[in-house]
């Protein structure tokens, strides 16, 4: 393995002779990536992407003398060109080695996809803690840029899916979708029917392969149940476009985990409602229909480490607490937890009653109010605040299936897009962390407020 980096790595030329340095076979990079490939997933892999990521980085020394040189320019106050060089020198060393593998790899024929897949191998490794430590998360970086680089929108194609797409589409769309899972091929027939739409990212380099993909429902006002939009209905023949003023996106799917983190989403949202005001130029409203991950966890946590002595828990009200304590017959906030952990909740109809208004004000502050260094917790909020939308509305029991009760107690959110005002809700946000929201949801997090604390 190690004689094998090191045929496959090219080393960094020195600067001065960096433009004549020959370029490096494309045989080296071929045959890296055939042994890499016959490596069998896990610990074999894992050694090898520890050492490349170890052995082959940046050569320190070579970066602090170059560093010296920015300094003594600065010091010495030389002329602006020796200055601008020497930073240049400095840039130069900083790169890793492992970098000019990567970019003999993107030159292969098929070597685009490979780095996705060893990328996706990384970032499983550092979940796993099967990777770990600086140099790994550097080279994890490093990559990622450079698939930014690669995977920016000048090269992405938007493709639209239709069921007289080829049956390979189809099954890896159905086969992608982490939001809403197809059940069968009479539902992915409705989802790229009559009023809806599916679209997809393609790059030249891997023509065909959807990267990230966008379901569209085309309604007539802004959907609240996601059961309404996937129900297991007969998909009409044709639709009429006098019905359609609203364009709900209600699933977002990355097919390819090595490209997390890499920005496709926001584009693609862009590029669909280019598309879709061309097509459908009568439409009034954007809007999303989004799950809320997380939310159960986050409230179940606050319930263990709020309890108090007397069971009382400070995010409800008395009269809501005496309530809620006489139906699961328990003081503590024990039985309750039983039951949002189990959705057993949902089976009793007063209970779910007597949690409707405390549930919605609590996930009105966790989407509003919770955050992490400034921006929003929930990753999916985070994602449609940066884009400039608007935190509209919380719907109860916008998804009963088992998993979003488990997820979210049943509740989905609308995240509104109004094209004229998105860039500047996108620099809100991102420069004050201020998030644009409806009435509907600032009226909910004043009864947080006022009824509950954290």
């Amino acid at each position: 393995m190690e004689e094998l980096l090191r045929r496959s790595v090219p080393p960094l030329p020195p600067y001065e002779t960096k433009e004549k340095a020959p370029p490096p076979a494309e045989l080296r990079g071929a045959e890296f990536v055939s042994f890499y490939r016959a490596l069998q997933p896990g610990p074999p892999r894992a050694e090898l992407l520890t050492r490349l990521a170890r052995d082959f980085g940046v050569e320190h020394g070579r970066v602090a003398e170059a560093a010296a040189k920015v300094l003594q320019a600065r010091e010495q106050r030389r002329e602006p060109g020796a200055l601008l060089q020497a930073e240049d020198r400095l840039r130069y060393y900083l790169n890793p080695q492992y970098r000019g593998l990567f970019q003999q790899l993107g030159r292969l024929e098929g070597g685009l996809r490979f780095l996705v897949e060893l990328r996706a191998d990384l970032m499983e490794g550092l979940a796993s803690k099967a990777v770990d430590g600086p140099h790994v998360k550097e080279m994890n970086g490093v990559l990622k840029n450079m698939l930014s680089e690669w995977f920016c929108t000048g090269f992405l194609n938007l493709e639209r899916v239709t069921w007289q797409s080829p049956c390979e589409v189809l099954q890896k769309i159905s086969d992608s979708e982490a939001v809403h899972p197809v059940r069968n091929w009479v539902d992915m027939k409705r989802r790229v029917g009559a009023y809806r739409r599916c679209y997809f990212f393609s790059h030249c380099a891997i023509p065909g392969e959807p990267l990230i993909v966008l379901h569209v429902a085309l309604t007539s006002d802004i959907s609240s149940s996601i059961q309404a939009i996937v129900k297991e209905v007969p998909p009409p023949e044709t639709e009429d476009p006098e019905k359609i003023t609203t364009a709900i996106f209600y699933s977002i799917s990355l097919t390819q985990q090595g490209l997390q983190g890499v920005e496709l989403g926001t584009h693609l949202i862009k590029r669909v409602v280019k598309e879709l005001q061309k097509e459908l130029p009568q439409i009034e409203a954007f809007s999303t229909l989004s799950p809320i991950p997380g939310f159960t966890k986050w409230l179940v946590g606050l319930l263990s480490s709020q309890t108090k002595e007397q069971g009382r828990n400070e995010l409800f009200t008395e009269s809501e607490w005496q309530e809620i304590s006489a139906l699961t017959g328990d003081p503590t906030t024990n039985t309750l937890k039983k039951l949002l952990n189990t959705n057993e909740w949902v089976r009793s109809e007063k209970l779910t009653q007597v949690l409707h208004s405390p549930l919605m004000r609590l996930c009105a502050w966790y989407l509003y109010g919770e955050k992490h260094r400034g921006y929003a917790l929930n990753p999916v909020a985070n994602f449609h605040l940066q884009n400039g939308s608007v935190l509209w509305r919380i719907n109860w029991m916008g998804d009963s299936s088992p998993r979003g009760i488990g997820a979210s107690c049943g509740m989905m959110v609308n995240y509104r897009y109004f094209l004229e005002e998105t860039a500047s809700n996108s620099a809100l946000y991102l420069a004050a962390k201020q998030v644009r929201a409806s009435e509907q949801v600032l009226a909910l997090v004043a009864q947080f407020q006022q009824n509950s604390k954290l």
